[in-house]
């Protein structure tokens, strides 16, 4: 029952959504949207978004709130219509690459990835892969780039499947351990991590 509430809660939150878009394209903002504070929405490290605490249910919905999801140069999350934005929280990255296709082999191979919300793309100049590391445990997120500052952490199954067609390659004198994809080689690590 709860996680029906929220599902209808989340569709009445969409809808606000929907109907101060669509007024806000009939009459224009100059100063673009007007900011409403926090929604009570953050989207897990598994890409689960969540609303008053509880998941959103319904695949549809969570759609509707990535096609409208933005970053700002400062880091922060909103959902953003011409109207307004409301701030959300995200625990790491707003989407994950949850499979991997590969086609070729060596500079001519072509990565393309599925993100939980089957959105496809494939590495490139537009969409790079890039691989942090935990100063402490030095254990590796990686990501791909998605659109406009959003990224996806590529899940710990495809990350394997990208390591183990990696290669090294000397880029501007420095040893390093990665994949090509569409004639760009990705860094994944040195060939020591």
């Amino acid at each position: 029952m709860e996680n029906e509430d929220t599902a209808k809660e989340a569709a009445e939150l969409a809808k606000k959504f929907d109907a101060r878009a669509e007024s806000a394209d009939a009459r224009g903002r100059p100063d673009g949207p007007r900011p409403c504070g926090d929604l009570d929405m953050r989207i897990g490290r598994d890409g689960t978004w969540f609303y008053h605490g509880s998941p959103i249910g319904r695949n549809r919905l969570v759609k509707l709130f990535a096609g409208v999801l933005r970053r700002d140069s400062e880091g922060v999350y909103w959902l953003e219509t011409p109207a307004e934005k409301g701030r959300i929280e995200v625990d790491d990255a707003p989407f994950v690459a949850v499979e991997l296709t590969v086609s070729g082999v060596g500079e001519g191979q072509g990565l393309r990835f599925r993100t939980n919300l089957d959105d496809v793309l494939t590495a490139d100049a537009d969409h790079p892969i890039h691989v942090t590391f935990d100063q402490e445990t030095g254990e590796p997120s990686p990501y791909i780039h998605v659109r406009d500052g959003l990224d996806a952490l590529i899940a710990r199954p495809v990350y394997y499947e990208l390591v183990a067609l990696g290669e090294e390659e000397t880029v501007e004198g420095e040893r390093l351990y990665g994949v090509w994809s569409e004639g760009h080689f990705f860094a994944l690590g040195t060939p020591e991590t």
